[in-house]
């Protein structure tokens, strides 16, 4: 029977004709309305003509969320005086409730994309909602782009309705073809907000971390609203970790039952808490709570203002969900729990300056996260860049780029990038590809039953009690009573039996060296550890020193005391990157072998020819890598000439040009051309370090073609090589002497050198009494030089460009400064008159 009374109750039906008329018109329409205005339940049951008006159709509701499509189809069902199963089903991953006349059936999104990829056209359904699309999941946006694509080509009939209750409206009508925006009145109470920052300041989260003196703070927060407030409370967390410390912390609160709801919470927990209850109640709950879902009797939020969301490091190959800051959107959501059935109010959990400086919407999935699966579900669909199809935001370049990498490396896709057979079948398990490739492969070596069951605890993170030893989880697993264990068991059942259902699953492993039957009779620990490499094949590492080098290049180190410590080499399933350390710590592995290495990561497998300058010398090698790991190094005698010469490139460019032999002559070379080329320019060479690396086959080339190692490189004469960059086709090369001599003749009859380590302006070092007579300074190209006189015993008496000056008005004070100290030496009064003389005035007189 019917409950009326609950649906007139229900905001949303004053926009039903609203609804049904976008719809009629447009074919396409975005709901928005509140929370609690029955958007999840009535809207689907009205299409579907379930309430005895409107014709007759079958609806399908999308939800992001397991919880949440339980809970709006058992609602839907309470709502028509139904069981689950007659006129509203739902499925979700690994289980389905749907009865011969349902007409509502709620799904997941995963689903949905799985349904879409298997029937394009969707037959059947006559209206798809995607309800709580502002949320932004990779599946959601998916599912809408593809529905879309099947709107515009197949089925121009079929009827799209995107729901939210604080979403971008315009952005969703954009995409869906400029669908009319439908707005439902709310009656929502007022909600109090109470600002309660910790008395004390806080670590703000880093990776999977949040400080726990926030969490203790939030327990007291919890009993102070406890305190001050009627009715349940609501207690938004950001992950099952943190809401097992708080309800830890909480401990016993009386009369007061302390609840906890979260994607991997029992059916019967998750039941408990949307049913009600006489006690009053405490549910601590992740960000499933915030929307689709109504808890009864809450009357109170405290909200920690932290959620998780997924974040990749491309760099590292390590993915996972981050703890971040609560957007300012989100936090309205969860506020407005506290005011469904009545005046409420919200505890927030950090100051209200804060507030302002909170982004406004959460970051949507696919600007963020691994777009792996992503990247494999459009290629299936036949648009491997995603470029046709209708997304609110596109996939980063980076991102896509990544993700078509693993796929390749895994016999997803071909070299264009198109889904190949293996491909699609990894799609239909509904698994990560990583996962799916592990499934599929693994199976064919060592049975369906033990990869089923490795794979199952890959899909799900398990508790930490339950080790970081992979094979060691497992067995706990299968033992286990456990909320964890139970789900684990419900999924090894469905992955034995998708893959079950494979016919001869295309094999992406290149080239096994041992039978496949060895595999199947190896210990359980060995068939762990090759499932779990097959599913990350560029984590297999090796011991190097204290730590282990993974085939991708991360370093990772094992935890104290950790089973795997030891091993010579392990698969990493899981790691996380500690505050402060330079490299991954290792959550989650198996023990493998170097056989199981090569099985399993054979795409990495490479043996070449190394030449490398190491160690101030050239290093010929041949090396066998599974990626970054060496496996087998050998001595080459006969390297390849082309790699010997870009080796001792590289030497030169580590160690300069100085490994070459510099005679005297080929340092004041050097000087002379950068003179030359500072002043003159063209068609003089740059000598720079730089500009020699840059025109090395010009002038060095026969040398390095010659050598083979340093102390060959030492027997090359600079020199004699850099003459080869004079402009010798110009015939300037020439006027060298000329332009730059090496000496210059100085009145005495003296050829003093030139010294051009100062390019801008070489120095002239000659005593003083050598350049008497002489009326200007001496010039070079133009350039004056900088005569620095020296005393009769060599030491610098004066420095000028400008000899005449000198003469004129600083000679007087070096004279009588100098005449004393060396009398037998001439000291004219009038200098530049005087005889220029390299002798004492004796030896002048005789």
């Amino acid at each position: 029977m019917i409950r009326y009374d609950a649906l007139d109750a229900l905001p949303v039906r004053g926009a039903l004709p609203a609804l049904d008329d976008a719809l009629e018109g447009h074919g396409t329409a975005v709901l928005v309305a509140p929370p609690g205005t029955g958007k999840t339940t009535l809207v689907p049951l009205a299409l579907a003509g379930l309430l005895g008006e409107g014709p007759r159709r079958r609806v399908i509701v999308a939800e992001p969320r397991r919880i949440a499509a339980r809970a709006a189809a058992r609602r839907m069902a309470w709502l028509l005086g139904e069981k689950v199963g007659d006129s509203v089903g739902y499925t979700v991953r690994g289980e389905r409730v749907v009865g011969r006349h349902t007409r509502v059936e709620v799904v997941t999104t995963g689903v949905l994309v799985q349904r879409l990829q298997r029937d394009q056209e969707l037959a059947g359904a006559d209206v798809v909602v995607l309800d709580e699309c502002h949320e932004r999941h990779l599946d959601a946006d998916t599912a809408a782009a593809f529905l879309w694509d099947v709107r515009q080509t197949l089925r121009p009939e079929l009827r799209l309705v995107a729901a939210s209750a604080t979403t971008d409206a315009q952005g969703w009508a954009e995409l869906l073809g400029g669908a009319p925006v439908v707005e439902a009145r709310g009656t929502a109470y007022p909600v109090e907000v109470v600002w309660a920052p910790p008395a004390r300041p806080v670590r703000p989260p880093h990776g999977m971390r949040v400080d726990p003196a926030l969490l203790t703070h939030v327990a007291s927060v919890v009993r102070r609203a406890l305190a001050e407030r009627d009715g349940d409370v609501l207690c938004f967390l950001p992950g099952v970790g943190e809401i097992a410390r708080v309800a830890g912390q909480l401990g016993q609160l009386g009369d007061v039952e302390v609840l906890q709801v979260h994607g991997r919470a029992p059916a019967d927990v998750q039941d408990a808490v949307l049913a009600g209850g006489e006690r009053r109640r405490v549910v601590l709950a992740t960000s499933v709570a915030e929307s689709s879902l109504t808890v009864p009797g809450v009357r109170v939020v405290v909200d920690s203002g932290l959620a998780r969301e997924p974040r990749v490091d491309h760099a590292r190959g390590l993915s996972a969900l981050t703890t971040v800051r609560a957007s300012q959107a989100a936090g309205r959501q969860r506020a407005g729990r506290a005011g469904r059935e009545a005046p409420g109010a919200v505890y927030r959990c950090w100051a209200e300056a804060e507030d302002a400086r909170l982004p406004r919407f959460p970051s949507p999935e696919i600007k963020v996260a691994d777009l792996t699966a992503f990247a494999l579900q459009v290629a299936c669909w036949g648009d491997p860049d995603a470029s046709g199809l209708a997304l609110l935001d596109p996939p980063p370049g980076g991102a896509m780029a990544a993700a078509r990498d693993v796929l390749a490396a895994v016999g997803a896709v071909d070299p264009v990038g198109r889904a190949t057979e293996r491909g699609a079948a990894l799609a239909r398990l509904g698994l990560h590809p990583r996962l799916g490739r592990a499934l599929l492969d693994g199976s064919g070596l060592v049975g369906a039953e033990r990869a089923a069951e490795v794979i199952a605890l890959l899909s799900e993170e398990a508790p930490r009690e339950y080790g970081d030893d992979l094979a060691g989880a497992l067995r706990r697993a299968r033992r286990g009573g456990d909320a964890y264990a139970s789900r684990w068991r419900s999924e090894f059942r469905r992955l034995r039996a998708v893959v079950s259902g494979v016919s001869h699953p295309p094999t992406g492993i290149p080239h096994p060296e041992a039978p496949v039957d060895a595999w199947a009779h190896s210990s359980e620990e060995h068939q762990v550890g090759l499932v779990a490499a097959l599913a990350f094949p560029e984590r297999v590492a090796k011991v190097d020193g204290g730590s282990y080098l993974m085939a991708s290049g991360t370093r990772a180190e094992a935890r104290d005391g950790s089973t795997l410590r030891g091993s010579p080499w392990i698969a990493v399933a899981m790691a996380d990157r500690p505050v402060g350390k330079g490299h991954a710590r290792v959550q989650l592995g198996a023990v493998v072998d170097e056989e199981t290495a090569r099985l399993a990561a054979g795409a990495l497998l490479d043996e070449r020819d190394e030449v490398r300058w190491e160690g101030g010398d050239v290093v010929a090698r041949r090396v066998e890598r599974l990626g970054a790991v060496e496996l087998a190094v050998r001595p080459l005698k006969d390297a390849v000439p082309g790699l010997v010469r870009d080796a001792l490139l590289e030497g030169l460019r580590q160690e300069g040009f100085g490994v070459l032999r510099w005679s005297p002559d080929a340092f004041v070379l050097r000087q002379r051309l950068a003179f030359l080329r500072l002043h003159l320019g063209e068609p003089w060479p740059d000598v720079s370090d730089d500009a020699l690396h840059a025109r090395v086959e010009e002038w060095l080339e026969p040398e390095l073609s010659r050598a083979r190692r340093r102390s060959e490189l030492a027997r090359v004469d600079a020199g004699e090589a850099l003459s080869r960059l004079l402009p010798w086709a110009s015939g300037e090369a020439g006027r060298l002497d000329e332009l730059a001599p090496e000496r210059i003749t100085v009145p005495s009859g003296s050829r003093i050198r030139i010294d051009y380590s100062r390019p801008e302006q070489p120095v002239l070092a000659v005593k003083l009494q050598e350049m008497f007579g002489l009326q200007e300074s001496p010039r070079v190209a133009g350039v004056p030089l900088l005569v620095h006189l020296l005393s009769p015993a060599g030491r610098p008496a004066a420095v000028t460009a400008d000899l005449a000056s000198f003469w004129r008005d600083g000679y007087k004070g070096v004279r009588a400064e100098l005449r004393g100290r060396y009398p037998k030496h001439p000291w004219p009064e009038d200098p530049a008159e005087a005889e220029p003389t390299r002798h004492t005035s004796a030896r002048l007189r005789r």
